[in-house]
């Protein structure tokens, strides 16, 4: 054979190969730093003064978190507001358009400290004297006539008084002392209370009283699983109100109701397959603006001709995004937004109607590029007994079949994994896992037959809806049943443990964060000021004390001898709902047991790792313990 001939037969043959390898390293997925996935915003909270002329938000002053000022119309009136040193200000509302109400502490549950701060002179004056209480303003939450209206539970730390708050610094007055099962009081537009919400955890009732100088009287009574939420006051009206109502339907609907007489007027909107979302209502014009239901992606209707052409002005400026009003002024001419997707991590604007101009607020997760992400799939399928159950699933790049399985298990229960950006999810995704999300029966957003589907079953067919999703996506040839782990907070680290109990041979291993593991102290660790919701929870979950084998045969801890996979548990010192001790004691039976454990405890966090460092460390710790059991 001809030498040359050879040598170039030799060098294509060669350059093929070569080419294969870049193609090949080209579709490799890009393992992304887990820096990029820990997000602390500089600016964040960003809401419109009443009149729509400027925008407070909160930014960072010597690591502490402030109040400041955008001015709109002028951007050199600008400002820094507050200039707290060694607080926090934790929340803050407008009271007015000169006004801003907040409050500040070393952190959450630390002593109420409540200010206001005038925006034209930047004088500070104390509300409140600091004191160990909870506060919670009525909505709206508004400036009548010098006065806000908040409830504070200083009297008695398990009920609530409503209060006037005094702009001007004078001693709260005392409106109405609670007899002990009032949730909330609504105000009129007028300023006048004349409407009650009350909740012994069984039952829900309206009162109403047509003035101030009435006694309340029970118009309405609910059991806990049907209710009827006002909303806010139509118009001017003393009593037509918007309300969420499941009264004599399965979903949530927004309904007009009369609240002088305790009926349903008419109806506003409902959907056959969801619940309604509890949006779109404005306290500044007195009307329902909108509707939304997030079957999957978010769906608008709305109500308002203005604000609908609007949002079709701003969904052709973000094509294929979802877009949430945050926030707007009464003139619907000045909104601040949030645009999102599954991929997008999302951003923040002020949008000027009349000028068409947007301006960006903030950046999500600026580090975590779009086309660097993996799209959430809407899934569903039948669990044994034949009920639907849906969810979503989030696939490695490059590979639907055979891959490697994370089932993150949402906490609640009575709560929903939603379509949208999830840093978690993509984290999980960029190291090579398909990530399953289901929204098993006792989520909230299905109507209350599904939810109620999940009372008492914390133990039993929420964990099997679990497991059917799974054995579900291995007949589909999706996931590799050899390959597969869960995990998941507070009740997700439950269903985690759960699992490792009684279910010891489908994963490979098990991730818990402050996850339940004794259902008889979770009791025990509820606030004083939920105590009045026990009775609910006690026909969600089951009564301890009457029920105690029942609950031993549902608490993890009980059955730890039982757990035969490696373990990787997260514990925050400050979580209200689950206890140290037993944390401790789940471990420490592993360990005798020789089963591989891995216990990370953080005695300043709570039922998150909210600190950069600790969060860092959640990242690196769940890396390396899949890369460990699932490879």
């Amino acid at each position: 054979m001809n030498f040359r001939y050879l040598h170039t037969i030799c060098f294509l043959f060669m350059l093929s190969l070569l080419v294969q390898a870049c193609g090949s390293a080209t579709e490799q997925n890009e393992i992304l730093p887990i820096e990029s996935f820990i997000y602390k915003p500089d600016r964040s909270n960003f809401k419109l003064s009443p009149d729509g002329s400027k925008i407070a938000y909160l930014g960072l002053h010597d690591h502490c978190k402030n109040i400041f000022i955008m001015d709109l119309s002028d951007g050199d009136k600008s400002k820094q507001l507050t200039y707290q040193d060694n607080l926090n200000v934790q929340n803050f509302n407008w009271a007015n358009d000169s006004i801003i109400v907040f409050s500040n502490s070393h952190y959450t549950d630390d002593i109420l400290r409540l200010h206001a701060v005038d925006i034209a002179t930047d004088s500070i004056h104390a509300l409140l004297e600091p004191v160990k209480s909870r506060l919670k303003f009525m909505q709206p939450i508004r400036d009548y006539q010098g006065a806000m209206y908040a409830s504070l539970n200083t009297r008695d730390s398990s009920v609530f008084d409503l209060y006037k708050i005094f702009l001007d610094g004078r001693k709260p007055e005392l409106v109405y002392k609670n007899p002990g099962s009032i949730t909330s009081w609504i105000p009129s537009p007028d300023g006048v209370v004349r409407l009650a919400l009350t909740n012994d955890s069984v039952q829900e009732s309206i009162l109403y009283r047509a003035n101030e100088q009435q006694q309340f009287r029970e118009v309405a009574v609910y059991d806990f699983k049907t209710s009827v939420h006002p909303v806010g006051y139509l118009g001017e009206s003393t009593t037509s109100v918007v309300a969420m109502s499941n009264q004599n339907r399965d979903k949530f609907a927004i309904v007009e109701y009369d609240v002088s007489a305790g009926k349903e007027i008419r109806e506003l909107f409902a959907d056959d397959q969801v619940d309604v979302n509890n949006e779109g209502f404005s306290h500044q014009l007195h009307q329902q603006l909108f509707a939304t239901t997030s079957a999957c992606r978010k769906e608008y209707r709305f109500f308002d001709t203005q604000l609908k052409s609007t949002y079709e002005i701003i969904q052709r400026h973000f094509k294929g995004s979802a877009v949430d009003f945050l926030d707007m002024d009464r003139d619907l001419e000045r909104f601040i937004i949030r645009v999102y997707s599954d991929v997008r991590a999302g951003e923040v604007y002020y949008y000027n109607k009349s000028t068409d101009e947007f301006t960006l607020l903030m950046t999500s997760y600026p580090d975590l590029k779009e086309e660097k992400m993996l799209p959430m799939e809407f899934v569903k399928f039948n669990a044994r007994d034949n009920q639907e159950i849906n969810g979503f699933i989030t696939y490695p790049k490059g590979k639907k079949k055979n891959c490697p399985l994370v089932v993150l298990v949402h906490d609640g229960p009575s709560r929903r994994d939603d379509w949208g950006f999830n840093p978690e999810v993509q984290f999980l995704a960029n190291r090579g896992y398909a990530v399953f999300q289901i929204n098993y029966r006792g989520t909230t957003g299905y109507g209350k037959a599904f939810w109620s589907a999940g009372f008492r079953e914390w133990g039993g067919r929420i964990q099997s809806d679990i497991t059917d999703g799974v054995t579900w996506l291995i007949h589909e040839g999706k996931v590799d049943k050899n390959r597969m782990a869960i995990m998941g907070t507070g009740f997700g680290g439950y269903s985690a443990l759960h699992a490792a109990s009684f279910n010891p041979s489908m994963y490979e291993c098990i991730i818990s964060s402050s996850g339940y593991s004794n259902l008889f102290t979770y009791f025990k660790e509820i606030p004083p000021h939920l105590k009045p919701y026990v009775q609910m929870y006690y026909q969600i979950i089951g009564n301890p004390e009457r029920e105690a084998e029942f609950f031993k045969t549902i608490s993890p801890l009980f059955h730890a001898g039982k757990v035969k996979k490696p373990v990787l548990f997260f514990q925050g010192g400050k979580d209200k709902y689950t206890s140290v001790t037993d944390a401790n004691q789940f471990v420490a039976r592993l360990k005798q047991n020789n089963i591989p454990v891995r216990y990370i405890f953080k005695e300043e966090e709570g039922r998150r790792f909210k600190s950069e460092e600790n969060m860092a460390l959640y990242f690196q710790e769940i890396e390396g313990f899949l890369k460990q059991y699932l490879h």
